[in-house]
């Protein structure tokens, strides 16, 4: 009896998945990831789209899931973040296909499962015809766009480039809703980047992400993802992955879409967590520049004036990820915002 016991606590522990987090946390160690993330667990099966970009061979990985039960005819095409990958929609991408849509996330040229060139020019022109090419070869003309954080300025981009393909644009706390630059944040380099990048680890990815991303509080399941960065960025691959990210920071700090917000066209839901105070370049501004730069409380409410048919939603005390803080609030406010299109 005690060992049947035994066994079933085992095999509980195995299917939560809490055995592994144990012994993670007994042994101390950041796991170590390729720099295409090989080696870790993905729930669903991850596509590759080659191409050819300024002379170099690249591939974007990309998820795509199939509706579960009833199509409703729709796809939904997700954009993550600087600090995300398009599994970490998995929540999201669960409930949508269950809903009846396809579901597309890919991973841009520089992140997660796609190639991270020695020598590339990043511009989100070009990670937005990238993504374009890829969604041409699925044969897909009608899109709605979800974008998170940097993928948010990814999906204004892609939306001010193609409004014909996108019949919805949901942009969730995405960065970019200030031009940290003209408001006096200071300017670093590329090499300055690498350097920083080139320090990152677990704890300080944990920090950080504590403190923006979900407003000062910790669950265990947000772990996984300080991990799967982690073990990127300190993996074989991690001279080549800070470089790249190097390079995209650069991108964002100087490529604004805060000017262009006016113009787009089609039917547009911010959804904002109002206590993220995330803001590029805020660890090296002065103290007069950072106190004025990262507040999403009064950004969200300013940028949904400046875009036409726009509708705000806004998730009070949440932080830069309310789809991973509250994933069951945050998708049935998506799925809402999705029906009314």
């Amino acid at each position: 009896m005690r060992i049947n016991r035994v066994l079933k606590t085992f095999r509980l522990l195995l299917s939560t998945g809490a055995l592994a987090l144990c012994s993670a946390v007994a042994v101390g160690a950041t796991p170590q990831y390729g720099p295409e993330l090989q080696g870790f667990s993905f729930p669903y099966p991850v596509e590759k789209y080659s191409f050819k970009s300024q002379s170099e061979a690249l591939s974007m990985g990309y998820i795509d899931v199939k509706p579960q039960g009833k199509a409703n005819g729709r796809t939904v095409v997700m954009m993550h973040g600087k600090n995300f990958c398009g599994v970490t929609w998995q929540d999201s991408i669960e409930v949508l296909s269950h809903q009846g849509y396809r579901v597309i996330a890919p991973d841009q040229i520089g992140f997660c499962t796609s190639t991270k060139p020695t020598h590339y020019q990043y511009s989100f022109q070009q990670l937005a015809l990238n993504t374009h090419q890829l969604l041409n070869s699925l044969h897909l003309d009608k899109i709605t766009l979800v974008g998170h954080s940097t993928g948010g300025m990814l999906a204004t981009r892609y939306a001010l480039m193609y409004p014909q393909q996108v019949e919805q644009l949901v942009l969730v706390n995405p960065i970019g809703l200030e031009d940290w630059k003209a408001k006096g944040v200071p300017w670093r380099s590329v090499d300055d980047w690498y350097q920083r990048e080139l320090k990152t680890s677990a704890e300080s990815i944990k920090k950080y992400e504590q403190k923006t991303y979900y407003a000062g509080q910790w669950k265990p399941e947000y772990d996984r993802w300080v991990n799967m960065l982690a073990g990127l960025n300190n993996g074989p691959g991690k001279k080549v992955v800070a470089w790249n990210s190097a390079l995209l920071y650069d991108m964002i700090f100087t490529q604004p879409v805060w000017y262009e917000f006016k113009d787009l066209t089609m039917p547009t839901t911010l959804m904002i967590g109002s206590a993220d105070t995330t803001a590029i370049g805020s660890d090296i501004a002065p103290p007069e520049v950072k106190a004025q730069i990262g507040h999403y409380n009064a950004l969200g409410k300013q940028v949904a004036k400046m875009i036409p048919h726009s509708t705000l939603i806004e998730f009070a005390g949440m932080g830069h990820a309310p789809q991973m803080e509250d994933p069951v609030r945050f998708n049935q406010a998506l799925v809402d915002a999705l029906s009314q299109h």
